[in-house]
């Protein structure tokens, strides 16, 4: 899979792209990460990409020329083009494992007050928003995403079948995980765990994930 990203903050990708599972990945070639500034298609001599909003009102408006300009210039055939926005459809388990099956993302990264309607309207593909909050800026949400959609490229998790037992996959949270010592300050692991008995284990956290998915989230029952 490959991601671009569309942003006039291209360093608060730095750290990140180079950490952990996601760093492991991109380092191995399984996942392809370009982060391109925006501002390289900006206008004057400060790269400007913003202007004030027709209407009037508060804050500034990121202008359509120079994020068409910089999707065009990195989308493939076929791409997913998709603006980070609070008005965005909520990322979920189920968004992420579609947008998993797309060949290229491109991001888009608002910022200011937001992005010209013409983007959302003729060049996105996909809104996508992290939650019912806003934020002030669509880096942060772009990293979730990418964190998110990565786990599901083949070869980026050690171990794949772990993605079916984790909170959300089979529509209810994940059973409680327990490791050494097994009485820790009074607090023991339950004997079932301890037992070796491979079925019981099982029944075990079934029940468990049930359990804690009707007491936390009950809606996704």
């Amino acid at each position: 899979m490959r991601i671009d990203v569309i942003t006039i903050f291209p360093e608060l990708f730095d750290a990140p792209l180079r950490t952990s599972l996601l760093g492991k990945a991109v380092a191995a070639g399984r996942l392809q990460i370009e982060v391109h500034d925006l501002r390289e298609h900006g206008f004057g001599k400060h790269r400007s990409v913003d202007d004030e909003p027709y209407g009037g009102g508060a804050g500034m408006v990121m202008r359509p020329e120079p994020i068409f300009a910089a999707v065009e210039e990195v989308a493939a055939d076929p791409t997913h083009v998709v603006l980070l926005s609070p008005r965005g459809r909520r990322l979920d388990h189920s968004v992420v494992t579609e947008l998993a099956g797309k060949e290229q993302l491109v991001l888009i990264c608002g910022r200011y007050e937001g992005v010209d309607e013409r983007v959302s309207t003729h060049l996105a593909d996909d809104e996508i928003s992290i939650g019912d909050y806003v934020m002030a800026g669509g880096e942060l949400p772009a990293l979730v995403l990418i964190e998110a959609v990565s786990r599901y490229v083949p070869g980026v998790l050690g171990n794949a079948e772990s993605l079916g037992a984790e909170s959300h996959a089979q529509g209810s949270l994940e059973y409680p995980q327990y490791t050494r010592p097994a009485d820790f300050r009074g607090w023991k692991v339950p004997e079932v765990l301890l037992s070796g008995d491979h079925a019981a284990v099982e029944d075990w956290r079934r029940e468990e994930a049930e359990r804690a998915t009707r007491e936390r989230r009950p809606d996704l029952l």
